[in-house]
């Protein structure tokens, strides 16, 4: 993307954001509650249509895309949303399938191998026949992956992966992740505010700070940064909040 703007309404919520993600790597997109995380996830999905700058999704631009381009751009791409999102009528190898009926021309028993196999892929395997209700949160998240994987996408995308897991599950998704991209060969994005994930998982790291981007850097990289509000968010210090002394002084005397 390039010198990307957005707005809700009248307000501003990215600001000239420019990002590059290369070709297999795992993309961390981090940055405290509000920073424009989940706006710039929903733009990169195509959910939202950014009112500057423009934005390029394996190879396509976004924007001059019709409808029916967009869905075929959307079927190349993957999503585990943050709190699965199964569908709790359906079985867990129901709710694998639903992509592939969808957008696949394929027999019911087709589609059972491939649900199955996606299942084991990330770790569940003999669970299709469960309903959600009957999955631990990190059983969820991981039916969640299998069907963000189910069509082979050749960019996934998670929100807030680690969110709501004790740190040894949180852990074992973060080796998940990583596994993922060397098996199946995909550029893999990832939204957190996780910092030990963050570091663990990333290639490189795009720090979000109230709209704006700060650094994109390695880990390393990162944690040598010079500036005061990466370091504040790398160690989790509050921003020294800004006074207006003289406003202050004024709503005390009763001024406006």
């Amino acid at each position: 993307m390039h010198h990307l703007d957005a707005h809700y309404g009248s307000v501003q919520v990215l600001f000239d954001v420019n990002l590059t993600v290369q070709a297999g790597e795992v993309m961390v997109i981090m940055g405290g509650s509000g920073s424009g995380k989940s706006t710039l996830l929903r733009h990169l999905l195509g959910l939202e249509v950014p009112s500057a700058g423009s934005l390029t999704v394996l190879g396509r631009n976004m924007s001059r895309l019709d409808p029916l381009e967009l869905t075929g751009l959307r079927r190349q791409m993957g999503v585990a949303f943050q709190g699965g999102a199964l569908f709790s009528s359906m079985t867990v190898a129901e709710n694998v399938k639903l992509p592939l009926r969808e957008h696949a021309e394929l027999d019911e028993t087709t589609m059972d191998i491939i649900a199955r196999l996606k299942l084991e892929v990330v770790d569940l395997a003999g669970v299709g026949d469960l309903m959600p209700s009957e999955l631990s949160g990190g059983m969820l998240k991981r039916a969640a992956v299998a069907r963000a994987i189910v069509l082979d996408p050749k960019l996934l995308f998670f929100d807030e992966p680690s969110a709501g897991l004790d740190p040894a599950v949180a852990a074992a998704f973060d080796d998940l992740i990583l596994r993922l991209r060397q098996a199946m060969d995909m550029t893999i994005v990832v939204v957190t505010h996780e910092m030990e994930s963050a570091f663990k998982i990333a290639d490189r790291i795009t720090v979000l700070d109230r709209g704006r981007v700060l650094a994109v850097d390695s880990a390393e990289g990162l944690r040598g940064n010079p500036s005061r509000r990466i370091q504040n968010l790398l160690n989790r210090r509050p921003e020294d909040p800004e006074v207006d002394a003289a406003g202050y002084l004024r709503r005390l005397a009763g001024g406006a």
